[in-house]
């Protein structure tokens, strides 16, 4: 699973999800992507969940890339027990991520293959998510029809 090598602080308020994305939001390596529809917290064994189911549908061919990381921990109290007594401890990492992030890209297999393996690494994750194409996401940012 993704966790950071280091951090500089241990513990880290919880994020918003407000808004669209701004960065991330392009198909930067491969040729198809997977792009979520709304917000949410992703964790680092979702992420991997979804990469295996990927990678083994393309039968370890092509190429996968990861474009979200978990850099967020969040904390959580035992069960049962008593108020207080300071914040919890890192029980897991996420990626916030929001509507329009690039989460998933993969070069170097067929498109209906790679929409196949999209659609089950969607099913791993917690958001809404859609397959794009490169080249749709630089038509509409040209102003072009889709």
């Amino acid at each position: 699973m993704l966790i950071p090598k280091r951090v500089k602080r241990r513990k880290q308020h919880r994020p918003t999800m407000k808004g669209a994305a701004h960065k991330g939001n392009k198909v930067a390596y491969g040729e198809y992507g997977l792009v979520a529809e709304e917000s949410g917290w992703i964790k680092s064994n979702q992420i991997e969940a979804a990469r295996i189911a990927m990678t083994r549908f393309i039968k370890r061919g092509g190429k996968v890339w990861i474009d979200i990381f978990p850099h967020k921990p969040i904390t959580r109290h035992p069960a049962e027990a008593r108020m207080g007594s300071g914040k919890g401890a890192v029980e897991y990492w996420i990626a916030v991520v929001k509507p329009g992030t690039v989460m998933f890209e993969m070069a170097g297999v067929s498109e209906d293959v790679a929409r196949e393996a999209m659609r089950l690494a969607g099913h791993k994750l917690p958001v809404k998510c859609k397959f794009v194409k490169k080249a749709d996401l630089e038509n509409t940012a040209e102003g072009g029809e889709v």
